[in-house]
């Protein structure tokens, strides 16, 4: 009796592992269905995105002017591409104040790629690795006046701290100068480890100068 005991309780036992098991290979194979799943819509969202970045690149930036809306919505593609290889957990801010019936906002007015030197340095400088990190963008379309402000904390591995010209670049700086003479502000400064690169253009006296000429 003690023999056939065991060998029910055994039998009980195995039945009970192999239930377990019919629960949780299901169980594994969802989760490993669900994480392909997630990395093949990244890696969908992010070619849907690198669509429309080369679309622009190759299409767009050749005309002399874009329109702001165009502009914008290229570089809102171009930050969601670079946010893929950054953690989760990162702080990136992106915001966007936009008034969409203002009279220059639809009409080619605006250099194309005015606005990828800011962001492209903020992502390429920015400290990604500090607990305090962050990236901000923010993007303001009023008055007929594009505003672009781009701040990041500067990682301690790059000599920029030590640089007058901070991390900007001289490209954009000449472009603005060659297009919108006297009509654009560029501000880029440190402040407490973070540096901040603020573009305001004023195209409607851009237009209204244009116009005169």
């Amino acid at each position: 009796m003690e023999e056939n005991f065991n060998r029910l309780e055994n039998n009980i036992n195995t039945l009970k592992l192999q239930n377990l098991e019919s629960r949780l290979n299901p169980h594994l194979f969802k989760n490993t269905l669900n994480s392909i799943q997630s990395h093949a819509y990244q890696t969908y969202y992010a070619l849907d995105k690198m669509s429309n970045v080369l679309d622009y690149i190759l299409y767009e930036s050749h005309n002399k002017l874009v329109t702001p809306k165009h502009e914008i919505e290229f570089a809102l593609n171009l930050i969601e591409i670079y946010k893929i290889k950054i953690s989760p957990l990162f702080e990136l801010k992106v915001k966007t104040k936009i008034d969409e019936q203002d009279s220059l906002y639809h009409q080619e007015i605006l250099a194309p790629l005015i606005t990828i030197d800011l962001i492209e340095n903020a992502f390429k400088h920015a400290d990604l690795q500090s607990p305090d990190a962050f990236i901000s963008i923010t993007f303001e379309y009023k008055n007929n006046q594009l505003s672009l402000s781009v701040a990041n904390k500067i990682s301690a591995k790059t000599p920029f701290k030590k640089e007058k010209s901070g991390i900007g670049s001289e490209t954009l700086e000449q472009r603005l100068k060659i297009i919108y003479p006297n009509c654009f502000k560029l501000d880029r400064y440190i402040e407490n480890d973070n540096y901040i690169a603020q573009l305001k253009i004023d195209l409607l006296e851009y237009k209204t100068k244009m116009l005169a000429s």
